[in-house]
């Protein structure tokens, strides 16, 4: 690659702090449509005149917009580019949440939440592309920035709802100013129009069909669907088990939010420590390990000790943005980073989104949390399995374009 030269580079800098602006702030916004609606939950469903059906469906809306729209966001992209796209996601975004903040119709409500989650699908997919694209010797650094980002986002919208709401005395306000957030994140992209990469063809061998006969692809898929398991099953049910243990609800409150709180350390340290080593299996099996002491220590330990237990299994959740750098990590090019990006969230978030039902229902049946652990144990064994394969130094390209004799004696590698 031949290297710009000085009055090049300094033309490049301001589109470049431009980039990593817009890429912080459509970050922030990822998560704020599922994250805002958890604590009102209950009050929504009450003036909405919401059933326990549409409460079900409103909860599970996030994992169907994140599997079903994200897996057509390549085609998408390669139609409009990837810069307007992202920007027409948080346009969307916004106005699904603003539309949702002034409605008292429950089936408006859900068809405006899912506009709003079908705009964050779009990101989730693209975000990881474009850190490929223009930052392909910072993966690392850029991949810190994103899930920083993302784990502010999340963590703000659920703490700052409720204060918002009670100052204002409306749940509408509460739940309009994160469409003002979208608005803001808007703005660097209307200023990157102009920079829209060159549409890339749709390379042979990137589409999801090609890709689901590739068995690096499913390794990746699977390590971010068990990943993301364990994070739908620890926020939906550690409060319970917490309660189950003695707590009570303001404790496991407590708890819970120092659990949420970690994700932004972690989100900043996984990723630069990951960008230091070619093969990732060693930060793989070291946050296994993290996840398996945590739970043992909550299954067995003392309930009064509950609190370091969490906070090894919220070190553990260093799995997700391990899982998002191996998106770019295990790819050569952007478009086939955006081709295994909508891939590997899609099947994962599909995954994820039967973990809190059946640890649900194995309760229920056990009436305690013996069966649910063991089955956090079972997902926890294949993420080891598809993370020492996915943690390799090795590009999904080559894979692809092996012959059937290579890629079949490839199969047989164990990781």
């Amino acid at each position: 690659m031949t290297a710009l030269a000085p009055e090049s580079r300094d033309r490049t800098r301001p589109l470049a702090w431009l980039l990593v602006l817009g890429i912080v702030l459509a970050a922030l916004n990822l998560r704020t449509a599922v994250t805002s609606v958890g604590p009102l939950l209950d009050q929504l469903a009450g003036a909405l005149g919401m059933t326990s059906v549409g409460t079900g469906l409103l909860t599970t809306l996030p994992v169907l917009a994140f599997a079903t729209v994200g897996a057509v966001t390549p085609a998408l992209a390669l139609r409009i580019g990837e810069h307007r796209l992202l920007l027409l996601a948080l346009v969307t975004l916004g106005v699904g949440m603003l539309v949702r903040s002034v409605v008292g119709s429950a089936t408006v409500f859900l068809l405006s939440s899912a506009l709003a989650l079908s705009g964050g699908a779009v990101g989730n997919v693209l975000i990881p592309t474009l850190i490929k694209r223009h930052f392909p010797a910072r993966t690392g650094v850029m991949t810190t920035v994103y899930t920083t980002s993302l784990a502010a986002g999340t963590m703000l919208a659920a703490a700052a709802t409720v204060p918002i709401e009670r100052a204002s005395g409306d749940w509408h306000i509460a739940l309009g100013v994160w469409a003002a957030l979208a608005a803001v994140a808007a703005v660097p992209w209307l200023g990157l129009l102009r920079s829209e990469p060159e549409r890339g063809d749709a390379r042979r061998g990137t589409g999801l069909r090609r890709l689901a006969r590739s068995r690096l692809a499913w390794m990746v898929a699977v390590y971010f669907g068990t990943q993301s398991t364990i994070a739908y099953v620890m926020f939906g049910w550690l409060p319970t088990i917490l309660t189950d243990a003695g707590y009570s609800t303001g404790q496991a409150g407590v708890i819970l939010g120092v659990f949420t709180a970690l994700s932004i350390p972690i989100s900043i340290l996984v990723p630069l420590v990951t960008a230091r080593f070619r093969d990732q299996r060693p930060v793989v099996a070291g946050l296994v390990a993290f996840y398996a002491v945590g739970f043992l220590g909550l299954w067995f330990a003392p309930p009064s000790t509950a609190m370091v237990w969490v906070v090894l299994v919220g070190v553990g959740m260093g799995s997700f943005p391990l899982a998002l750098m191996m998106l770019a990590l295990r790819t050569r090019t952007a478009e086939t980073t955006a081709a295994l990006s909508a891939f590997g969230q899609s099947a994962g978030y599909l995954m994820a989104g039967a973990g809190p039902l059946a640890v649900g229902v194995l309760h229920d049946l056990s009436g305690g949390w013996a069966l649910p652990y063991v089955l956090l144990f079972a997902v926890l064994a294949a993420q080891l399995y598809t993370g020492l394969y996915a943690g390799r130094d090795r590009f999904l390209e080559d894979e692809r374009d092996a012959k059937p004799r290579d890629f079949a004696g490839a199969g047989k590698m164990a990781a």
